[in-house]
């Protein structure tokens, strides 16, 4: 657990540079991170700065440059990072979702059908999903566990896609005798 308390601007902030470092892997522009958010780029710069004292973003000069992440900038957000996830698809209206890893999908109220919903925390952008949309998670590796739903909410600060649960499989398999 993160010792760091960031403010609900400053986790966003950082979420998008994280989202956009893990699919380019050079420095991210500050307008990139801007058009990300949609925050002017002055407020990026100044937020930079207090993400750079907390040793959370290094800053790249040059015409090339930008800012990175730290690794305490992965721990602050509770970002688990791995040479080699485990592949979890994703579709949302029917077509693949690249650039995303589940990390975690927790379920609540599964006892309450009407009331079933499924968290699904997410590495990537989530700016193209909307209330209301078809979202399909799965099959996960090991319990081939498919969830369909309809995007119910979600959190662009931690990243969490709150999914109606219109059907749910785990298909049973033979034991291996």
């Amino acid at each position: 657990m993160s010792s760091i308390e960031l403010t609900p601007s400053q986790k966003k902030i950082l979420r998008a540079l994280t989202n956009l470092h893990k699919e380019s892997e050079d420095a991210i522009k500050g307008e990139d991170i801007a058009e990300q958010v949609d925050r002017n780029p002055g407020t990026i710069r100044n937020q930079m700065q207090s993400l750079k004292a907390l040793q959370l973003v290094e800053g790249v000069p040059g015409p090339k440059g930008g800012y990175k992440p730290t690794a305490a900038a992965y721990e602050a957000l509770e970002i688990q990072q791995m040479d080699e996830p485990a592949a979890v698809p994703m579709q949302h209206e029917g077509e693949p979702v690249d650039d995303t890893i589940i990390e975690e999908i927790d379920l609540s109220s599964v006892h309450h059908p009407e009331l079933c919903r499924a968290e699904i925390h997410i590495q990537g952008t989530l700016s193209d999903i909307h209330e209301n949309d078809s979202v399909t998670v799965g099959p996960t590796p090991l319990s081939k566990l498919l969830i369909e739903g309809t995007v119910d909410g979600k959190d662009d600060t931690n990243n969490i896609l709150i999914l109606r649960i219109d059907d749910m499989v785990a298909p049973a398999e033979e034991p291996a005798h």
